[in-house]
């Protein structure tokens, strides 16, 4: 098939790599408003060629939306537009809104709304990787939405990709996102805001930072350009965990305060709990 991929960054890209590997694509058609991007992407042979939009959309059996979730509300509906027989699907991180933007198109049946659980830090063509959804899962939102053959390449897509397929409805996700990816990323640049006023000399910072601060911190060099847009949109539901995380961090600090280390530990030994769900 011939695929199309909107957004050539590091999960359209990562995603070209491979459709291409696994011989789901006979052809990958790049479209991305960046120029800078396009002959990036044609360098690395992330795609075969690089159209306009409508042009893609037409000779193409799927295309894919690999967005940020503001570009994604508003291109969505253009897209739809020019879809006939052709599949759509995007690998957005936030879905209520997407789909409350979509719900009266008359080519709604045509979208699958799906979220690949799988990032990194980094951004752009360059950051594309190999295998990067193998063993992860991916998220499957109102599949009752979607016509059963557009759902069924989808599902049959990511399961040659090595994922494992969840399903959801969108106000679920979005809230669950909120708790596992959204407030890990905010936690993360508050830190790295915190270490960078408190710690003036930079030098420092590099001699002494060991794994865990690294891997902690790690997130904060995400792109603000893919993060503001999904704390909008996903505002009241980060809002609500970040509000917890707040009331968390007070206890601590309050341990802390009053000497109270008993329950310093029992905060401690109840966050171990995690391990039950992570392993």
């Amino acid at each position: 098939m011939t695929v199309t991929v909107v957004g050539i960054g590091l999960i359209g890209g990562s995603m070209a790599i491979a459709l291409k590997e696994k011989g789901i694509a006979t052809k990958v058609i790049g479209v991305d408003a960046n120029a800078g991007h396009q002959q990036k992407a044609l360098d690395l042979g992330l795609v075969d060629e690089v159209l306009d939009l409508e042009t893609a959309v037409k000779v193409s059996d799927l295309i894919i939306l690999s967005v940020p979730v503001n570009a994604l509300l508003l291109l969505v509906n253009t897209v739809l537009d020019n879809v006939d027989r052709q599949v759509m699907m995007d690998a957005g991180s936030t879905k209520s809104g997407l789909l409350d933007v979509i719900k009266d198109h008359p080519k709604r049946g045509r979208f699958v709304a799906t979220h690949p659980m799988w990032g990194t830090e980094y951004s752009g063509p360059e950051a594309a990787v190999r295998g990067a959804f193998t063993g992860k899962a991916t998220v499957i939102c109102n599949k009752e939405e979607s016509d059963e053959d557009a759902v069924a390449l989808v599902e049959n897509i990511y399961r040659q990709l090595g994922m494992h397929l969840v399903y959801m409805n969108a106000v679920d996700h979005d809230v669950h996102v909120a708790y596992v990816s959204h407030i890990s990323h905010i936690t993360s640049f508050a830190l790295a805001n915190t270490v960078l006023e408190k710690e003036k000399e930079e030098e420092a910072i590099f001699e002494l930072a060991s794994g865990g601060f690294e891997s902690t911190v790690r997130l904060a060099k995400s792109n603000p350009a893919m993060w503001v847009p999904i704390f909008k949109e996903n505002r009241e539901n980060v809002l609500d965990v970040l509000n917890e995380h707040i009331s968390q961090l007070r206890k601590f600090k309050a341990c802390l305060e009053k000497e109270n280390y008993e329950y310093l530990q029992d905060l401690i030994v109840n966050a171990n709990g995690i391990k039950k769900i992570i392993k």
